[in-house]
């Protein structure tokens, strides 16, 4: 599936991704300097370049003032599901300000609501937000943890240490938290409301 790359200012200790042609890479403000350190193409570059302090010398870029309503990295993501991608990956999303990073878990959300999958990640730990069904793949391994969003959602687990079957995660009780990979293909299934993943390893360990 073709991807949207969006690299943002935020902690950013690698990039391990290379773009096909198919995929566009969007630098989210201080996320260009993140690219061009890593030789990886721009496709775009947006924002109100409050991070950057310059606006970047690259083939497209949009300059947005900074009193706005929408953060660069929402901006990226607009952008992105404009232009028909459906699937995401943020970089540069957390770490720093706390509060940016809490408004990347809402825009994983909100790719949710618009019918695409984003994939909030530093490399090392990846967040996601899900319904319906998926399968972890067998070389996952650490810890998964499940939250649920916003309201109560059903969630049945399989193959994890701690099994459970159409039980209710409540967002006021942490019940989903550091659960852990077997060895085995997980199995995580949400029949009624959103839940919240985070693990330890890349977006690629959760297939459909």
């Amino acid at each position: 599936m073709r991807t949207c790359y969006i690299v943002g200012a935020g902690e950013c200790p690698s990039l391990p991704f290379v773009p096909t042609d198919a995929d566009l890479v969007i630098a989210a403000d201080g996320g260009y300097d993140y690219l061009r350190r890593a030789g990886i193409r721009v496709d775009l570059a947006l924002g109100d370049f409050d991070s950057l302090g310059q606006i970047p010398d690259t083939g497209e870029t949009r300059v947005y003032p900074v009193r706005k309503y929408d953060t660069d990295m929402m901006l990226a993501v607009k952008t992105g599901l404009h232009r028909g991608y459906r699937r995401f990956e943020l970089y540069g999303g957390m770490g720093g300000q706390l509060e940016h990073t809490l408004a990347n878990v809402q825009t994983l959300q909100y790719l949710h609501d618009h019918g695409a999958r984003g994939f909030l990640t530093d490399g090392r730990v990846t967040l996601t937000v899900m319904s319906g069904s998926g399968q972890f793949c067998a070389e996952a391994a650490g810890s998964l943890s499940v939250f649920a969003l916003g309201g109560s959602a059903v969630v049945t687990l399989r193959h994890l240490l701690y099994e459970t079957e159409n039980t209710v995660f409540s967002p006021g009780f942490p019940l989903g938290v550091s659960n852990r990979f077997t060895g085995c293909a997980a199995e995580i299934a949400v029949s009624a409301g959103s839940v919240l993943l985070l693990w330890y390893g890349p977006p690629a360990w959760l297939m459909h």
